[in-house]
């Protein structure tokens, strides 16, 4: 495993985490000791959250399949742009703004229309999303074309807030895993989900370890993502 000093305390952007993931840090430091060391070395776990509904699923298309950094560049260039976080106003932003100023791909730029009129048709229904069970919320939004699973677990996690998601298919989630367990390499998803079993009723809470564990162990900001 590599090793550094201990990380700085988190930006006092983060909130404090919920009463109900104290018990589960415990929880999970009894199923995986490994756990347990991850906070000591790293310093206190930063509690990410994202903006519920549209804005909060927009954040998350960002995020496919680049790194936590260049996600949030352009995070921050697409939230400038007045109208983008309405899916009204974003179906009235061409191309020149969307990936000229924003810096979207056109794949993501199409995902983000698919977003947008998914919302206004009632296709995406926010409100009903937060009475489903998990597999429920998580089929519920990956059937939006250009959205996926991934997409689906992240928006749960961070802006739902749901204590028991884990996006296997993440790929920093299974090089932290590999670390922090001592695998050989790097689980396929399915293996990973598996392996997460163990974890549940708190999957979201071990994966926001794992993702702790993998900025410390890589040198990476802490606030890069926000």
């Amino acid at each position: 495993m590599l090793s550094s000093s201990p990380a700085s305390p988190p930006s006092p952007l983060f909130p404090e985490p919920p009463d109900w993931a104290r018990a589960g840090l415990l929880a999970l430091a009894t199923a995986e000791p490994r756990f347990a060391a991850i906070q000591p070395a790293a310093g206190p776990l930063p509690w990410r959250t994202r903006i519920p509904g549209f804005a909060g699923l927009l954040r998350a298309i960002c995020g496919q399949q680049i790194s936590n950094g260049a996600a949030a560049a352009i995070w921050r260039r697409l939230a400038a742009v007045p109208g983008a976080l309405d899916p009204a106003g974003l179906l009235a932003l061409d191309d020149a703004t969307l990936c000229g100023v924003a810096g979207l791909s056109r794949p993501k730029a199409a995902h983000a229309r698919s977003l947008a009129r998914a919302c206004l048709d009632g296709v995406l229904d926010f409100a009903a999303l937060r009475a489903m069970e998990d597999e429920a919320a998580v089929a519920h939004i990956a059937a939006v074309k250009g959205l996926g699973r991934w997409t689906a677990e992240i928006h749960l996690l961070f802006a739902e807030g749901r204590p028991d998601v884990f996006p296997s298919g993440d790929l920093a989630l299974a090089a932290s895993a590999a670390d922090l367990l001592g695998l050989e390499g790097r689980p396929p998803p399915k293996a990973l989900a598996a392996m997460a079993t163990a974890w549940s009723p708190w999957r979201s809470l071990a994966a926001r370890l794992l993702w702790h564990h993998w900025r410390h162990v890589t040198g990476r900001s802490t606030v890069e993502d926000l």
